[in-house]
């Protein structure tokens, strides 16, 4: 066994509820030593987190054979959460077995042309069905995976909130690292681009679906005054060049932003009297900043500061093991909560807090919580034992 394989046998989890399995992507056959690692249990549904370093249709191509008849679905990462916290060049393994999970899967393969009615009735048939088949088994989430380059996430997520019903829904937009290039969903052996998958589950595993995020608006004031909303740039702030405003504001060069700028002094909005990150992405060419998430002429941006991450994140850990430990949290964690980490030397803390709790998943390019694209949020859901 060479030396990368060695270590994703290493990282194999003690046995739980959920099964989870890590493999370097560029291990000698690492596909199989995910199989391997997840163990006999029959699974209703495999996901993958595959780095954007992998060749992600090869990995689904050989996962969606390797697994079969199980489902296997996916998506390509700015990062990946494995055992040991915040990792790189992993293919991450989260297995559902058939005796605590049933899921369904709906594909939307055309986020340009994609029939919202359509997808919602697939949606309460699903939810019937798994009602029927479990009628014992009362706890439901929805999971979203999407393209994180097609600027449809808040599109389709405010048009599937009424079809929701009681189930809650958190996800997260597919990344490629930092590069912004191509980003992709896993379903049916196939890598997908301008398209998501929604993975609802029906468990007798009681859950709680969460967002979180460090941050606390303050006194600092700007509006749009010239935005491509279809295109998520901003070209005015307060009616001057918009990168020009945005460094001005926190005393910057603005030819020195760097997307650790962008995930230091991020910028929110009020909605709904709670406060969501409206995350830069980077500063085009000509002066305009494009963002991850909505934006539009007229809105009010407030100035975000950060609490301390470590601090917060375990606080916000405390509330989810307060009654008691979760099996496995599954989380989404936007690459700007990664990269400030990373400037601010809390990578490794940070790690300590996640792999202590068994919280695994992607780092994004946006998160979605319930009706709502949101960014530099951990959104997930926390998986506890079932009652004896």
């Amino acid at each position: 066994m060479n030396q990368a394989a060695g270590w994703a046998s290493a990282c194999a989890r003690a046995p739980g509820i959920v099964k989870t399995a890590f493999a370097r992507y560029d291990s000698d056959e690492p596909v199989k030593e995910i199989v391997q690692l997840l163990g006999e249990d029959k699974l209703a549904l495999v996901i993958l987190f595959v780095s954007a370093n992998a060749d992600a249709a090869a990995v689904i191509a050989e996962a969606e054979a390797a697994f079969a008849p199980t489902q296997v679905v996916g998506c390509t990462t700015a990062g990946e959460l494995a055992d040991e916290g915040y990792s790189e060049d992993q293919i991450v393994a989260i297995g559902f077995p058939q005796s605590h999970f049933q899921t369904r899967v709906v594909l939307v393969p055309d986020l340009d042309r994609f029939n919202a009615q359509h997808i919602i009735d697939e949606m309460i048939r699903n939810r019937n069905a798994m009602m029927l088949a479990q009628p014992d088994w009362h706890h439901e989430f929805t999971f979203l995976m999407i393209d994180g380059l097609s600027t449809k996430e808040d599109n389709l997520t405010s048009e599937l909130a009424v079809g929701l019903g009681p189930v809650p829904l958190f996800g997260g937009s597919a990344g490629d690292g930092t590069a912004f290039g191509h980003t992709f969903v896993l379903h049916e052996g196939k890598a997908l681009e301008n398209a998501a998958i929604l993975t609802q589950v029906r468990t007798n595993c009681p859950i709680k679906v969460f967002k979180s995020d460090h941050l606390v608006p303050s006194a600092q004031r700007m509006v749009v005054t010239d935005a491509d909303p279809a295109r998520r740039v901003v070209r005015e702030i307060n009616a001057e060049p918009a990168a020009r405003e945005y460094a001005r504001i926190l005393g910057k060069d603005p030819e020195q932003l760097t997307a650790f700028t962008f995930a230091a002094h991020p910028v929110v909005v009020q909605i709904g009297g709670q406060h969501h990150v409206r995350a830069i992405q980077r500063v085009a060419g000509n002066g305009d900043l494009v963002f991850f998430s909505a934006i539009d002429e007229g809105l009010v941006l407030t100035l975000a500061e950060p609490l301390d991450m470590v601090r917060h994140l375990e606080q916000e850990i405390s509330v989810l093991t307060a009654e008691m430990q979760p099996d496995t949290i599954l989380g989404c964690d936007c690459l700007l909560r990664r990269l400030e980490a990373q400037e601010k030397q809390m990578t490794g803390a940070l790690s300590k807090v996640l792999a202590k709790n068994h919280v695994v998943g992607f780092s994004t390019y946006g998160e979605q919580y319930n009706s709502l694209h949101v960014n530099q949020t951990l959104t997930g859901v926390a998986i506890y034992p079932p009652a004896k």
